[in-house]
């Protein structure tokens, strides 16, 4: 066996309508909803990110979930446009841009944080 990709990670949140609102706004991902419940993702491209509500969660889950405890990179279509969309959506940049490791190569990163307070690094390939 040969692990081939990525399908989904899922995210603890503190609200998921917050949660949801964030992720929409700043970075143009869309709310789905799935599954038995009407359960909540995030999907871009074909990957989602599934949300469990903090107190919650579906099982089974995560040893320790807690909101505020990812760290997630999502690649971006133009570098050259996120500080100028981070200030008009009215989010702080904590970092960049500048110069990291992606798993292809360098990237240029930049680092925000969701309402949750998750590390978002936005990154474009060199």
């Amino acid at each position: 066996m040969k692990v081939v990709g990525l399908d989904h990670l899922v995210l603890t949140v503190a609200s998921i309508d917050r949660t949801v609102e964030f992720y929409g706004r700043v970075l143009g991902i869309e709310r789905i909803q799935f599954g038995l419940g009407n359960r909540t993702a995030l999907r871009f491209g074909d990957q989602k990110i599934n949300l469990h509500q903090s107190g919650r969660e579906f099982s089974p889950r995560a040893a320790r979930p807690w909101p505020g405890s990812a760290d997630l990179c999502f690649l971006v279509d133009d570098i050259d446009a996120v500080a100028a969309h981070l200030d008009a959506c009215d989010v702080p940049t904590i970092e960049g841009p500048g110069p990291r490791s992606g798993a292809r190569g360098e990237i240029r990163s930049f680092y925000i944080r969701d309402p949750d307070g998750n590390l978002i690094e936005l990154s474009a390939y060199v």
